[in-house]
């Protein structure tokens, strides 16, 4: 098992243990790192396998970075570090009352083709054993963003073609619409992008951290704990935003000033975004546990233990 795995396996009892990790691996300082101090990074981790405390810092900069099945540096867009800096604008512009459908369109093509990268990069890549992405998965992918970014645009293309004068109507399509389509299309983007791993299965560890095989049944579970947890952090982005401005909009302050409606909703969904990224990555262990019954029969056969370990991606 990977160092990486091995420190969440330890970290990873409870949501707050697990938050507490993620608050400082999301600091957007690890995204100046070079490769070489990543590589010499690791390499101390692994000299130091037996030492029980480590270099905290190291240990931060290895998880922010480093890929935990296949060992190589992930690409600094999709570190976790780089997902608040660069996600941040786009979900705001993706949530703004535009105009015009092309805007619309321009802003979901972004935040989804986005999210689909960084959800293949953090996948669960156990299997795969140093393969390159096929050409249905890279198809896959491409119709993930395509149907995503049509999707998303949809409440503005309703709003343009009705053509009504309605308030009421623009309101719900424009600020109610958006938020439970927008944790539909995260959770998703999650399931189909990484959909391979439901069908090739992932490795799965006993507790000592020895592979016991391949299972396709933690690869399920592992894609819908994902899937589950970013469709809470979008959905909460775009739900606490609205319903922040729609208190306000009754306090008399806020009715003599409209004008201050909008960078009101504005900062509160990068605010919210901010707060949830950390929480979101924390709903599920990394090191995610499936029970002996739950999975396939040829690995019940190998099993001396009640449970079996996996890592579950991001």
């Amino acid at each position: 098992m990977d160092a990486n795995l091995l420190y969440w396996k330890s970290h990873g009892e409870s949501v707050f243990s697990r938050l507490k990790v993620w608050v400082n691996l999301l600091d957007p300082s690890f995204l100046l790192t070079s490769n070489a101090e990543i590589q010499e990074t690791r390499t101390q981790l692994r000299s130091e396998e037996k030492v029980k405390k480590k270099d905290e810092h190291a240990w931060n900069i290895s998880l922010s970075s480093i890929h935990p099945d296949s060992g190589s540096v992930l690409p600094l867009v999709f570190r976790p570090p780089a997902f608040l800096p660069l996600t941040a604008p786009l979900v705001v512009a993706s949530f703004l009352p535009h105009k015009s459908i092309k805007p619309a369109f321009f802003w979901q093509f972004l935040l989804q083709s986005y999210t689909a990268g960084f959800n293949y990069a953090n996948r669960n890549s156990s299997s795969e054993q140093g393969q390159t992405a096929s050409l249905k998965q890279l198809l896959l992918i491409a119709g993930t963003v395509s149907y995503a970014t049509c999707a998303g645009a949809l409440p503005q293309i309703i709003v343009n073609r009705l053509g009504t004068r309605s308030l009421l109507i623009q309101n719900f399509f424009r600020f109610i619409v958006p938020v439970p389509l927008s944790a539909a299309l995260a959770f998703s983007n999650v399931f189909t992008v990484r959909g391979e791993e439901c069908e090739t299965g992932i490795q799965v560890f006993d507790s000592n951290g020895n592979t016991v095989g391949i299972s396709k049944a933690a690869a399920e579970k592992a894609v819908m704990e994902t899937a589950l947890s970013r469709a809470v952090l979008f959905g909460t982005t775009g739900a606490v935003p609205s319903l922040l401005v729609s208190v306000l909009k009754r306090t008399r302050l806020f009715q003599k000033n409209s004008l201050l409606i909008p960078p009101i909703r504005h900062i509160s969904v990068a605010f919210v975004l901010g707060l949830m990224i950390p929480l979101s990555f924390s709903l599920f262990s990394q090191m995610g546990t499936i029970r002996k019954e739950n999975v396939e029969e040829e690995l019940q056969a190998k099993m001396a233990e009640g449970q079996l370990f996996y890592h579950r991606g991001l």
